[in-house]
């Protein structure tokens, strides 16, 4: 304990102190981290990274919501702007009932606005609308609340309308409104994603709209504390009761509200930055807040690096919280993340949501992966820059392991009936995250990081909604490149390239014959560059080759001797599978003959055994196979190169018995 509280403090009197200004250098302000990461905050935790922490995140968001479908067509809500939402409700976590009072202000966005809708549950009952302090009538039928109005209101027109209803919400097996027990002492929470919040309150349950701001004030029995969004304003007693009263001045998604209520016992921890504090509230069961107090402050670097790398935390202005429940993973509810426990990776993970989802969310469940891939690659970045870097290959493997178990499967979201298939680990969490590293090795650090950033920031997307096209514009405009190839192999592509290489070294001169094949027709060819890794005992490099298509023949200049090829050493791909073999110097003049050699018309070939298949193809300097012929069960066999350009070739053997190149000049 002595030397977590050294490590914490360590890293606060850093950040005191830098005084490096926010812009897109992230590589510099990034060593500078790294420095203090290195030398203290190992001693946080000596054993951070679980492979099945990842399985374990997903299952428990999938589970808030497993007996739930998309909303009918019909029940999308788009034709009024949403600016403020006061929510009165009553609640105590011994019972499964709320009682509320919902006053929404809104501004028409569609002519002839006279009718006005919210999402509701069937088994909430609607006791009265308000409209003007006039009761006004309403039909609530086909989880639809339907509000004809007395006359139209016109275009951007602020008006408000109060809905009093109560009941039971349904329960779907798990549930978006949940009351159980812990230690014996009930306990009641809200886990709405992706489309439960109208099983609690009548509200647009979509994604196409945020509220600008809410006040939430949640009456419970005394001896609790109730959790919500944004700061705490006051708790008042009445007899028997308290209201707790909070206040969000940010825009923030329906499915993002949330409210809790048990004894809960709080602490807060505080992230300190250049000129200001930034307070994680914490509400944690009394049974549980001793173990809590270790692990909680474990989210400061973490919130630090997150600025470092994306900016500032977005809600500094109100808090950051963990609040318990009792899923084994978390819900990002915004600026109050409910845990049902507090290891590294979840809480990592369910910060980064403030980022990538709160901050700026998926504008469709089709693109639940910039929500979730991105979390999940965020809690990888904590890996490469704490902890001496250790787990970060680690979380990398598993993750690349995961994607490439299965031999199909796209990152885009193409059932959103299915919150199985939302909350998809291999696809939506893992490969989400994977394909994202991917596309840091193929346009560099500083484009990645600098178009994420531009993304976050894009004033027609922060605080808003973004779809994949959105984030693609973004890494275009900074790589200048058209990425529209990457997004078709793999945001809607499936499957993942294996690769054969075939290698082989004369004095400086290396050979390379790279073939590749894919585990899903759906992309026929996946277009990379290729990290491959030359060396021997006390020398190697690194050369990126940009594969073209299969087959693809190199000639690379090597200044030693070499005695092993390796593919992607630092795991920047996506493949699984891959077989490199080195052809032995000399193998071909055992079975074949090439001559002339530098040749100027005619090549001769000459077979000292019968192959019973054997495919000869001639591949210019480019890569590019410019003749092919089959020599099966032949003995010689006449190549015409005259009418080529002079210069460097290469003939490929294509046997039974293996891959042979011999690289031949033309005259």
């Amino acid at each position: 304990m002595i030397g977590e509280q050294a490590a914490i403090y360590y890293f606060y009197m850093f950040k005191a102190t830098d005084d490096i200004s926010h812009n897109t250098n992230h590589s510099m302000k990034t060593s500078l981290l790294l420095l203090i990461f290195f030398s203290s905050f190992i001693s946080l935790a000596q054993n951070p990274f679980s492979p099945d922490q990842l399985d374990e995140i997903a299952a428990m968001e999938m589970k808030a919501n497993l007996g739930r479908f998309s909303l009918p067509i019909g029940n999308l809500i788009t034709d009024y702007d949403i600016r403020y939402h006061r929510c009165a409700w009553e609640v105590d976590p011994a019972q499964r009932f709320i009682q509320g009072e919902v006053t929404t202000w809104f501004v028409p966005i569609s002519a002839g606005f006279d009718t006005l809708r919210f999402n509701l549950s069937a088994s909430l009952t609607v006791d009265a609308v308000m409209y003007h302090s006039v009761s006004i009538a309403f039909i609530h039928a086909n989880e639809m609340l339907t509000i004809p109005l007395p006359s139209a209101i016109g275009l951007s027109v602020l008006d408000s309308i109060s809905v009093f209803y109560q009941g039971v919400p349904p329960s779907t097996g798990f549930g978006s409104f949940n009351t159980e027990e812990h230690n014996g002492i009930p306990v009641m929470w809200t886990l709405s994603e992706p489309y439960g919040a109208s099983d609690w309150w009548p509200c647009k349950n979509g994604l196409t709209d945020k509220a600008d701001s809410m006040d939430i004030f949640i009456t419970h029995p005394s001896g609790n504390r109730a959790a919500s969004n944004g700061i705490l304003v006051s708790e008042i007693a009445i007899g028997d009761e308290m209201t707790a009263h909070w206040k969000h001045r940010y825009p923030i998604a329906t499915y993002l509200v949330c409210l809790a209520v048990t004894n809960y016992a709080t602490y807060s921890d505080w992230v300190p930055y250049e000129t200001s504090l930034v307070e994680v509230l914490n509400y944690v069961y009394p049974e549980d807040s001793a173990s809590a107090a270790i692990q909680t402050p474990g989210v400061i670097p973490v919130m630090q690096l997150f600025d470092t790398l994306f900016g500032l935390y977005p809600f500094a202005n109100e808090k950051y919280g963990h609040c318990q429940f009792n899923w084994g993973g978390g819900m990002e509810h915004q600026t109050f993340t409910f845990m049902g426990s507090f290891g590294h990776e979840l809480v990592a993970h369910e910060l980064a949501h403030m980022w990538f989802g709160d901050m700026v969310t998926c504008g469709s469940w089709e693109d639940i992966w910039l929500n979730e891939g991105f979390a999940t690659y965020l809690s990888g970045l904590t890996y490469e820059h704490m902890f001496n870097g250790v787990w970060w290959k680690p979380f990398l493997r598993n993750r690349m392991d995961k994607v490439t178990a299965w031999p199909d499967g796209s990152v885009w979201c193409n059932d959103t009936t299915s919150v199985g298939r939302i909350f998809d680990s291999r696809l939506s969490y893992a490969k989400g995250a994977m394909i994202l590293h991917q596309l840091r090795w193929v346009i560099g650090d500083d484009a990645f990081f600098t178009a994420v950033n531009n993304y976050l920031y894009d004033p027609d997307l922060i605080y808003g909604f973004a779809y994949t096209s959105d984030l693609k514009a973004h890494l275009e405009a900074t790589a200048g490149q058209d990425l529209t190839w990457y997004f078709d192999d793999w945001y809607t592509g499936q499957g993942y390239p294996s690769y054969q290489i075939n290698w082989s070294q004369s004095g400086d001169s290396v050979m390379l014959l790279i073939g590749q094949t894919q585990s899903n027709p759906s992309v026929p060819f996946f277009e990379l560059p290729l990290p491959i890794q030359f060396k021997n005992q006390t020398q190697d490099t690194i050369i990126r080759l940009d594969h073209h298509f299969s087959g693809e023949v190199f000639n690379l200049s090597i200044p030693f001797q070499v005695d092993s090829v390796k593919l992607d050493p630092e795991l920047w791909l996506i493949t699984t599978n891959n077989q490199i073999s080195s052809i032995p110097e000399n193998s071909i003049d055992k079975e074949i003959l090439v001559a002339p050699n530098p040749v100027r018309d005619r090549l001769q070939i000459t077979f000292f055994k019968s192959f019973e298949t054997m495919i000869i193809q001639v591949v210019d300097e480019s890569g590019k196979m410019v003749q092919e012929s089959d020599a099966s069960n032949m003995r010689s066999v006449t190549l015409n190169f005259e009418g080529r350009s002079s210069g460097f070739y290469f003939i490929r053997f294509l046997s039974g018995d293996g891959t042979y190149l011999r690289k031949i000049v033309v005259l």
